[in-house]
């Protein structure tokens, strides 16, 4: 049981992550790999509020909030830039030019970050009560429970804006066919720039939700939960929302789940500090056997 609740709570910043890859590959089959460098951001930028409320005098869960709008604001004007000088002048290129660049952008991220924040892992404080909670013999912390909470408010509030808005009808009208989009009135570059945003909202609130739950910050924290949650992505569908969701939760359980069991069956020759590898062996298996990934569909190239 422990090791489901773990799983959960990683599962659901995989989740939030993998929307973000979802959203942009749907509207402009770009896979944004700098997406989890948008996370370590959101992090550290929470991390440096964090330190300068320190002597406020603050609540601790008043000062998270704070750390997070800023958060916010910072990774979604971050995403907003990187959209317009990175990946907008390379719509109409082949698809290897922007790939390439996207993974220029997250080494240029990294880079850009070691130097603003220095390579060394900082603490992230911790502001909320730290009791545990006993669920069927597993232990969970409140921070654990804000984080499984929100995100299922956070998911339901973004397919409410996808399925039932006038913005998520011109996010739809343009991933099925941005010119015929435009002809009917929609602004595709308005709608594009919305989604990046949208998107580095949510990998913000992943990343000041993998602070607060391991207490630790650095420059090179975004990569891992970024390439796993890229893999979540796949494994449920790339380009179809409710998939990231259940891709990103069942790749936590898993990782969770072998990292924990695996390692005793095999006494300890495979352990925690395995885990990475159940993501990626479950990356291989559903590109080998099921490339579409558990809910997305076989469909040709976009006109």
């Amino acid at each position: 049981m422990q090791q489901i609740i773990n799983g959960l709570v990683l599962g659901s910043m995989y989740a939030l992550v993998a929307l973000g890859y979802t959203m942009v590959y749907g509207i402009i089959n770009l896979i944004n790999f700098a997406h989890g460098e948008v996370l370590m951001v959101g992090a550290l930028t929470s991390w440096t509020v964090l330190r300068m409320l320190a002597g406020s005098g603050l609540p601790g869960w008043v000062m998270l909030l704070i750390s997070l709008v800023a958060a916010v604001v910072v990774c979604s004007a971050l995403n907003y830039v990187i959209e317009k000088i990175a990946y907008k002048p390379l719509r109409n290129a082949p698809r290897l030019a922007p790939l390439i660049t996207a993974m220029g952008m997250s080494l240029l991220l990294q880079t850009l970050a070691m130097i603003i924040w220095q390579p060394s892992t900082k603490p992230y404080p911790i502001l909320l009560p730290n009791d545990p909670f006993f669920i069927g013999g597993a232990v969970i912390n409140l921070t654990q429970i804000l984080i499984l909470v929100t995100t299922v408010i956070v998911l339901l509030a973004l397919m409410y804006l996808v399925n039932r808005t006038k913005l998520g009808r011109a996010m739809r009208a343009t991933a099925e066919n941005p010119r015929v989009a435009a002809l009917m009135g929609v602004r595709p570059d308005h709608v594009i720039s919305a989604t990046f945003i949208i998107g580095a909202a949510l990998a913000a609130l992943a990343g000041v939700m993998y602070a607060a739950n391991y207490g630790t910050v650095q420059h090179t924290m975004g990569f891992l939960p970024g390439l796993k949650a890229f893999t979540a992505a796949v494994f449920g569908g790339i380009g179809n929302l409710a998939g990231a969701v259940v891709g990103g939760v069942l790749l936590g359980i898993i990782e969770a789940l072998g990292s924990g069991y695996i390692g005793m069956l095999t006494g300890g020759v495979l352990g925690s500090q395995y885990s990475d590898i159940f993501a990626f062996l479950v990356l291989i298996l559903v590109l080998t056997v099921r490339p579409q990934g558990l809910m997305g569909e076989r469909v040709a190239d976009r006109a």
